[in-house]
């Protein structure tokens, strides 16, 4: 299931113990458009073992810029509550699997 990341929720949602992938983006990037499906496909694949969200950088510009976002789509994977890893820009599927299988093991 994917989930809505906002600045109102995103604190408690890096306080739960399954790892994370939130998709930063915005409506008028390209890339960010062609990269929506992929994490779709994704936030299903990974239902019960991590949460994979989409945050909206034009809706939510304080948590993006606290999470030092200067280019989208940007994908940050959080273990612990942490970043731990970063994927910027359109990347193949297999990118962002091989990403979050290492946090999820």
């Amino acid at each position: 299931m994917l989930t809505k990341v906002d600045e109102s929720n995103f604190a408690s949602l890096i306080g739960d113990e399954k790892p994370m992938m939130i998709d930063f983006w915005a409506a008028w990037c390209n890339p960010c458009r062609m990269l929506g499906p992929v994490i779709e496909e994704l936030a299903d694949e990974y239902d019960g073992r991590a949460v994979v969200g989409k945050c909206n950088v034009d809706d939510n510009p304080a948590l993006a810029g606290a999470m030092g976002i200067r280019s989208i789509p940007a994908v940050v994977f959080f273990k612990g509550g942490r970043p731990v890893d970063l994927s910027v820009g359109l990347v193949p599927k297999e990118v962002l699997v091989e990403k979050m299988d290492a946090i999820i093991k």
